[in-house]
Parts: C-alpha cells; sequence; structure tokens
C-alpha cells in the first residue's frame, strides 16, 4: 500500500471518529451515520490495499523480484 493510500484512509477514519463523537454529543442521528460510513469506507480501502499488497508480494516471490 502506498503511503498516500496509508494517510489518506487515516485521515478518512479519524473524520470518520470526528464525525461520529460530534453527531453522539449533539444527538444528530444522520452525522452519526456520516461518521460510521467513512469509518467504514476507510476499513474497505484498508483491506483492498492489504490484499493488492499480499498479491503483488506472492507475484515477487514466483518471479523472483
Amino acid at each position: 500500500m502506498g503511503l498516500d493510500d496509508k494517510i489518506k484512509n487515516k485521515a478518512e477514519d479519524a473524520t470518520g471518529k470526528a464525525k461520529e463523537a460530534a453527531g453522539e454529543a449533539t444527538d444528530n442521528d444522520r452525522l452519526k451515520g456520516d461518521g460510521k460510513t467513512d469509518q467504514a469506507k476507510s476499513s474497505v480501502k484498508d483491506a483492498a490495499e492489504n490484499a493488492k499488497d499480499k498479491v503483488s508480494e506472492g507475484i515477487n516471490k514466483v518471479t523472483g523480484n
């Protein structure tokens, strides 16, 4: 996973946590939901990037790179 992708995913996760906390504090269900959605998207992106890394590592092992 590229460093840029890691930073973007962590930022999206942090934004989601902040939105969720703000929603909790203000009793705003939509804001809480938006925060949870942001966090879920970040997790999915992390998983996809990790899977790409594993495939790349496997290819490198097979090809000797």
